[in-house]
């Protein structure tokens, strides 16, 4: 049996408890981004998982493509005068007002049409591709920072906490560990509620272990509780000595959950890597209210959101903490452009993705998704970038981590993007717009052959024809290129009339136009 297979079950066979006050045992190695880097890298990453897919044409809205909005979701659609505007063709839900003042602060970096090549809408299997970063199509058993943790980490999770190491790597606030920090052994992290309410375990008698595989587990499980008894001290002792300087939401778990970890890394916690949750957002029905569409389900939970992170972000400023931590949104998919007749949305693909902090590039990553009133029943909103290039750049620029590493945790064709900045100095506001990709199909719409016709920059790309589905049919190009504009031919024939996306990514910049197959 596998050793978190065996945390996982054995709690009924056990009469020792596996959970301490929401505590979760699992043995933490050092922390890897001070082995072979500079020792003064104390960057935090924080994690806020929006779990049940988040509409993201509810919540980022393309003000360009308005009336194409209003067509194919009208029973839901946000009267324009109530959007926020970020910049003129972009607004946010009225309940975001704490994300613009983010974003006008030059602290808030939004990525269009976040997704992954062959979108699943399932909701366990998606999260699982998110959490692990695996491709659509296999199914592993680590998460992409578990993975690089043990990488690093081979004899984890034997001799730690040490007096170099005190402190937990990673830290799942709530009561279910994130499978985001799942390595090859055990998982890197631990879960937290309340850092004043932990006990201590009994760690139980000693004597050696029978030399079996029940052995072996048994020792892992006495390792277990004796570091997690450890990692209760230190947690306990960071609360006792940190503070919150800021007011925060109340009656919001989400912003308990960020307010406690502002409250530990003010308390001289070491831990890297925070995840926090929100739930709620698979919004099939009641969504808005069709009287006053800017309440509802979704605009209380971005209301939620964006307080908590607004409030964190000051809070972490008056703390003198806000260089050190950067923060990212994701969920396991978007839902799709027309919404349903129960006023809610069904599951998508691609959405939008917030990274907040004052180290991110200020700014828009990627174009306003184009929304036709003809849009094909299920139609997600297509991928514009995919999240494991996300997850790269974070690995690559704030933990500095190689780049032959970041393709070897996450996947050989990374391609870096621009969502990070040297908050040390004054950044412009970022702006691929002045570079745009070229990219056309023709004749558009198409009985059977397409000539696809696009400039290669000298850098590698990817062209691909996805569905309306999120389905990657064909990569027509791929690979390093010389500068250059190419053709190529795609035959059409054998797919059935209907929409699909053309999809072009050279480095950060990108494209994808839509195609009609008649």
């Amino acid at each position: 049996m596998k050793r978190r297979a065996f945390l996982r079950t054995s709690g009924t066979a056990l009469t020792l408890p596996l959970l301490l006050n929401g505590l979760r045992l699992s043995a933490l190695p050092r922390s890897p981004f001070l082995t072979g880097m500079d020792p003064d890298n104390d960057r935090v990453l924080v994690l806020i998982q929006l779990s049940g897919g988040n509409d993201g044409l509810n919540a980022i809205i393309p003000i360009d493509q308005y009336a194409g909005l209003a067509e194919v979701r009208g029973n839901i659609m946000l009267p324009e005068t109530s959007l926020l505007k970020v910049r003129d063709d972009l607004g946010l839900h009225p309940r975001m007002l704490g994300l613009q003042r983010l974003f006008q602060d030059e602290k808030l970096g939004i990525v269009q049409s976040v997704g992954y090549p062959n979108q699943n809408r399932s909701h366990f299997r998606s999260m699982d591709i998110w959490q692990s970063a695996s491709p659509a199509n296999e199914y592993w058993s680590s998460g992409w920072m578990g993975r690089y943790l043990s990488n690093r980490n081979p004899g984890y999770p034997e001799g730690y906490p040490n007096d170099e190491n005190p402190h937990p790597f990673a830290i799942t606030m709530g009561s279910t560990v994130s499978e985001t920090c799942e390595g090859q052994a055990a998982n890197f992290s631990i879960t937290l509620t309340d850092p004043f309410a932990l006990s201590r375990l009994a760690e139980g008698g000693g004597g050696e272990t029978p030399d079996t595989p029940y052995g072996e587990e048994l020792q892992f499980l006495r390792t277990t509780i004796a570091q997690t008894n450890a990692y209760a001290e230190t947690i306990q002792e960071a609360a006792n000595k940190g503070r919150n300087l800021v007011d925060y939401p109340g009656n919001s778990n989400l912003a308990g959950q960020l307010k406690t970890i502002a409250l530990l890394l003010a308390g001289g916690m070491q831990t890297k890597v925070f995840v926090a949750q929100l739930g709620g957002f698979d919004t099939h029905a009641n969504q808005a209210i069709a009287a006053e569409t800017t309440t509802g389900v979704h605009a209380e939970l971005l209301g939620t959101l964006s307080e908590a992170i607004a409030a964190f972000q000051a809070d972490l400023d008056a703390l003198g903490l806000a260089e050190r931590v950067v923060g990212l949104t994701f969920s396991e998919f978007g839902r799709q452009i027309r919404s349903n007749f129960s006023d809610g949305t069904d599951h998508g693909t691609a959405a939008p993705l917030v990274l907040f902090g004052s180290c991110v590039a200020p700014g828009i990553l990627g174009q306003n998704v184009e929304v036709h009133p003809d849009v094909a029943p299920q139609e997600g909103v297509p991928m514009q970038f995919d999240f494991r290039d996300i997850y790269g750049t974070i690995l690559r620029d704030w933990f500095e981590v190689a780049e032959e590493e970041v393709r070897e945790v996450l996947y050989p064709e990374f391609q870096h993007l621009p969502i990070l900045r040297d908050c040390r100095v004054a950044t412009p506001t970022l702006d691929l717009d002045k570079d745009p990709v070229v990219l056309d199909g023709f004749p558009n719409p198409c009985y059977s052959d397409l000539t696809v016709s696009f400039q290669g920059d000298g850098q590698a790309v990817r062209l691909s024809l996805f569905d309306v589905l999120g389905q990657e049919l064909q990569i027509i190009a791929q690979g390093k290129i010389p500068r250059g504009t190419y053709q190529r031919l795609v035959n059409m024939s054998a797919l059935a009339p209907g929409s699909y996306f053309l999809r072009l990514q050279m480095g950060a910049r990108q494209k994808t136009i839509r195609i009609v197959r008649l």
